[in-house]
């Protein structure tokens, strides 16, 4: 019988819009040799191929149909990982202000999130794996034996976008920047499938004044101690 020491954990990462989820998920994931699931960008993916469909955003059974013929996969990149939908690479277009503007309003559609929950549970089925998102340790992994929360302020979360987006090329404003963090902040807390909440077991970290080597560090000192 595998020992507590070797298990494969499920580790949940939640918390807010550019809290630094993906960032330090994909770097514990790496530590670990575990996989790493951008729950974030499967979400992002539907919404950008609605959008190329010309598809409302407010209708789930069109966008339930779309996902019957939908294939959301990942493949390991550097800098980052490798996003694509129906073998198409959507690495870049996913990550558009258009696309970020709006898939807090797929992400509350309930079917939609029932149907990649499943997806998102049968990767993570055999453990050995991180997860990312708005309420992996709450809704789609309960069970998951780590679960933090990351928060960080308004203004730290703004400042990361904006230096995210430079270097992309993509110029919007910081204040506007603030504004859209707040939206999706509201959007995200208050709708009625699987809101953005913090698990009662989940241990928050304040990434307001940490680097990124410091909560990754941090979570890794989180496994360290329950695999202990």
């Amino acid at each position: 019988m595998e020992s507590s020491k070797m298990k494969k954990l499920q580790i949940a990462i939640d918390g807010p819009a550019s809290a630094g989820k993906s960032t330090v998920a994909k770097i514990v994931a790496n530590k670990l040799s575990y996989i790493y699931c951008d729950t974030g960008a499967m979400y992002r993916s539907v919404t950008f191929k609605a959008l190329q469909n010309h598809i409302d955003l407010n209708d789930e059974s069109a966008i339930v149909k779309m996902l019957e013929d939908t294939e959301i996969s990942f493949a390991p990149g550097n800098p980052v990982q490798k996003v694509f939908i129906d073998g198409n690479e959507i690495t870049d277009d996913i990550r558009t202000p258009e696309v970020t503007n709006s898939v807090s309003t797929v992400a509350a559609l309930k079917e939609v999130r029932s149907i990649l929950t499943d997806r998102q549970r049968d990767i993570a089925g055999k453990g050995g794996i991180v997860m990312d998102g708005r309420d992996i340790g709450s809704a789609v992994l309960p069970n998951a034996e780590v679960k933090i929360f990351l928060i960080a302020s308004v203004d730290e979360r703004a400042e990361r976008r904006f230096k995210e987006n430079q270097q992309k090329g993509i110029k919007t404003s910081l204040e506007t920047l603030k504004k859209e963090i707040e939206v999706r902040d509201h959007k995200d807390s208050t709708r009625k499938v699987s809101p953005l909440t913090k698990a009662s077991d989940a241990i928050e970290v304040d990434t307001t004044s940490m680097g990124i080597d410091d909560v990754v560090n941090k979570i890794l000192e989180i496994v360290e101690n329950v695999r202990n």
